[in-house]
């Protein structure tokens, strides 16, 4: 409904009547003001746009932000060196309430803070830092998600963490076990959702909150999850990634009827490894991206290495070191590796046909990146200090996530230069 101002002061007999509500307004604007972090959480995930009437403010992008690739039009992002940063993270584990448990290596007694002094070079180019404010004014009215497993909720944390530092974000939506989540920046209109989303297509999963599984995934690879789907066409920007779930045991369905499995070890059921059922799935995701007409930025993400060292998670591997390393001096797993492949072969073959449609899609080659950063996982500081009651306790490590803050926050310095000039 609109309020037609200019008819209530054509009269003076309504000149009382337009103060009085004028008044009311004021009253209730300042009642939202107050009252507006303390909104409930929405139960659904996937509301409509917030819509707010604001008039367009033209965003002054930072020179810092000028065209990187102008001295040298072959700079790769994703190929350089980490280099010391001696003002480190923009956040801490103190300052960013946002940080889970897990993923807060300070908090929950890592002693060495080395690994939080170096930020990405790529090489032939400058890469500026992330600046949340700009970030912030280029995203009014705008929607993000993060499609994916738990490293897309590692990402998430950092993203919001660095954000943050400008206002403070309000959650609007969490499912039942804090998986998926949406939040938003009031002031901005902006916002920002994870979706838990592991395989990307539809999964059955039977699997208990320490991840002990009851029965083999069931996974079809021919039916996309409706939880990113439904939201998709709503979406100004999204980052999707998958990877390590295809490793588990699973059973593949295809028009609902089994056609293999991966270490399902069933009679009669033909094992058929995990690289099929992750290219089958990924192809089938990008392909429905391609051809969506979607006018929003689509981002693909790479699968992230783990470092377990002298073992696997399972069998005592560790992640003890404390500084980057230089390229060449650690390998990339095999399976890893298959991953990684995959992925880049499935993204070429999607981009190709991207732009006969219309659709801006990207590539987020994080693996090597962080690759050489074996220092940033939680390591034993996944828990809170381990080792406080026995120094020679047996503690599971994390080798996979990363800390916040970490070597992940240089993402978002990554994921701003594309935005701003990709």
């Amino acid at each position: 409904m609109k309020f037609h101002w200019k008819a209530c002061f054509v009269s003076k007999q309504n000149h009382l009547l337009a103060k009085l509500a004028v008044s009311l307004l004021l009253v209730g604007i300042a009642f939202r003001i107050v009252f507006f972090g303390f909104s409930p959480v929405a139960e659904s995930p996937f509301l409509q746009k917030d819509v707010i009437s604001k008039q367009p403010v033209p965003v002054k992008v930072p020179e810092s932000f000028g065209n990187l690739m102008s001295h040298n039009e072959k700079c790769d992002l994703f190929a350089g060196d980490w280099i010391p940063n001696p003002s480190g993270p923009v956040y801490t584990n103190e300052s960013c309430r946002l940080i889970e448990s897990h993923q807060n290596c300070m908090k929950n007694g890592r002693p060495d803070t080395e690994y939080l002094y170096w930020r990405w070079k790529p090489r032939g180019c400058q890469l500026p830092p992330f600046d949340a404010e700009t970030f912030l004014e280029l995203m009014r009215n705008k929607t993000w998600a993060l499609v994916g497993d738990s490293i897309s909720r590692n990402h998430v944390q950092s993203l919001l963490c660095m954000l943050s530092k400008v206002e403070q974000v309000v959650e609007l939506y969490h499912d039942e076990e804090y998986k998926s989540r949406r939040w938003q920046f009031p002031s901005y209109n902006f916002t920002i959702s994870v979706i838990w989303s592991p395989f990307l297509v539809k999964a059955a999963i039977f699997e208990d909150i320490n991840g002990v599984s009851t029965s083999a995934i069931e996974l079809h690879l021919d039916k996309l999850d409706e939880k990113w789907t439904d939201l998709f066409g709503s979406l100004d920007y999204m980052i999707i990634s998958t990877g390590k779930w295809f490793l588990k045991t699973a059973i593949y369905y295809e028009n609902d009827k089994i056609m293999g499995c991966h270490y399902c070890k069933r009679e009669n059921v033909t094992e058929l490894g995990f690289e099929y059922a992750y290219r089958k799935a990924l192809r089938y995701v990008l392909n429905f991206i391609v051809t969506s007409k979607h006018r929003g930025l689509i981002f693909f993400r790479t699968s992230t290495p783990d470092h377990f060292e002298n073992g696997e998670w399972f069998s005592g591997g560790n992640c003890q070191r404390t500084a980057p390393v230089k390229e060449g001096e650690i390998e990339l797993k095999d399976l890893n590796r298959i991953l990684l492949n995959i992925e880049l072969e499935e993204f070429a073959s999607a981009a190709a046909k991207a732009s006969g449609h219309g659709v801006n899609l990207k590539l987020l080659d994080f693996t090597h990146l962080l690759l050489l950063r074996p220092d940033g996982h939680p390591g034993p500081y996944r828990f809170f200090y381990p080792f406080s009651k026995n120094k020679n306790a047996e503690v599971q490590n994390d080798c996979l996530h990363w800390c916040l803050p970490g070597p992940i926050d240089t993402w978002n310095d990554l994921i701003m230069e594309m935005v701003v000039n990709g």
